[in-house]
């Protein structure tokens, strides 16, 4: 067993390792349930939108053109609102930002790359059942990173969400 720490003469004891990986630019990580609380925030936003749209174009009944609908609006949402304001609706309320490798802002490329599994449930019958396996393994990933990094994050070449 490691010896007991002692506490600073100020006071106080160490910071836990868990609170001594910052982000880019010295921002605390995003955690996963924060991170899980903005995809339910998101979910819901386009979920709304995909419903009116599936409404409007009478494809309300099809399981196929949902899928397509929120399969895609979710990867458009994403990147459009990572790259022009840096995070989703979701994340902003959450109070979480999307940053590039190395604190920068998140390109185009590197939030399509990040978002592409969420193209997943566009593919018929078996679409949905893949997204569910790639939120799993991100969910894995971003949970065991000191950083907090996903699988996802870590195709997009090292992207992170961190606490704003």
């Amino acid at each position: 067993y490691p010896p007991p720490q002692q506490p600073y003469q100020g006071g106080g004891y160490p910071t836990p390792p868990q609170f001594q990986n910052p982000g880019p630019g010295g921002a605390r990580p995003g955690t996963l349930g924060r991170r899980f609380g903005a995809r339910l925030i998101d979910g819901i936003i386009v979920g709304i939108v995909a419903a009116v749209l599936s409404f409007l174009t009478g494809n309300e009944n099809s399981i196929l053109v949902t899928g397509l609908f929120s399969g895609l609006l979710l990867f458009v949402y994403f990147v459009a609102m990572e790259v022009t304001q840096g995070a989703t609706l979701g994340k902003k309320f959450l109070g979480l930002s999307v940053r590039g490798p190395g604190g920068g802002t998140i390109t185009l490329q590197q939030s399509a790359i990040r978002n592409a599994f969420m193209l997943l449930t566009i593919i018929p019958f078996i679409g949905g059942l893949l997204a569910f396996i790639a939120y799993i393994v991100i969910a894995v990933t971003i949970n065991s990173s000191p950083t907090k990094q996903g699988k996802h994050d870590e195709f997009a070449g090292g992207t992170q969400v961190v606490e704003t």
